[in-house]
């Protein structure tokens, strides 16, 4: 098993108020730092989470809420770091192990169960794990500063500057033509 997310934040299901419960999560800056870590982006400036546990029938748990976040990442274009925000709505359900539909590896699975439910452990939710999983969810995998252009490498010169003029001179200089 994997290690507790910085955000840990572990929820008994079996405590839960009929009405469900909020939480505001605000991570201090050592839980920000090794969420970035762990994430691997440059830094999480600022973070803060409200994750709705509520209980419904047969044990299951609908998890709602919205995780807000200034990150630092690598611009993809000009290798700087940059800030930028993500928002990103949470919804979830979780269910009891034994509520789910026992997928065999090998069988042929329904796509209209594809939305199946997330099993509960150990008969709790991590609160602060979906709020790291959603911000996750919200990183552009190719971050571009604002305004960050790719500018073409100007011309390399005569051939002879290509890493490739040096096998064409192995293969006596000629061209490209295959033998």
């Amino acid at each position: 098993m994997t290690d507790a997310s910085p955000l840990s934040k572990p929820v008994l299901v079996a405590s839960l108020p009929e009405d469900g419960l909020t939480l505001k999560l605000t991570p201090d800056a050592a839980a920000r730092a090794a969420l970035a870590k762990d994430f691997g982006i440059p830094g999480i400036p600022a973070l803060t989470a409200e994750v709705t546990l509520t209980p419904g029938r047969g044990g299951t748990v609908h998890v709602t809420g919205r995780v807000d976040s200034v990150v630092t990442q690598t611009c993809v274009v000009t290798l700087e770091d940059f800030d930028s925000k993500v928002s990103e709505p949470i919804d979830l359900r979780f269910a009891p192990p034994e509520k789910l539909p026992e997928i065999r590896p090998g069988a042929e699975i329904d796509v209209s169960e594809l939305d199946l439910p997330d099993p509960l452990v150990d008969g709790t939710i991590d609160a602060g794990a979906v709020a790291a999983e959603f911000l996750s969810l919200g990183l552009d995998p190719y971050p571009r500063k604002p305004d960050a252009e790719f500018e073409v490498p100007a011309d390399p010169g005569p051939a002879e500057a290509s890493p490739f003029a040096a096998l064409a001179k192995l293969r006596g200089g000629g061209g490209g033509d295959a033998d």
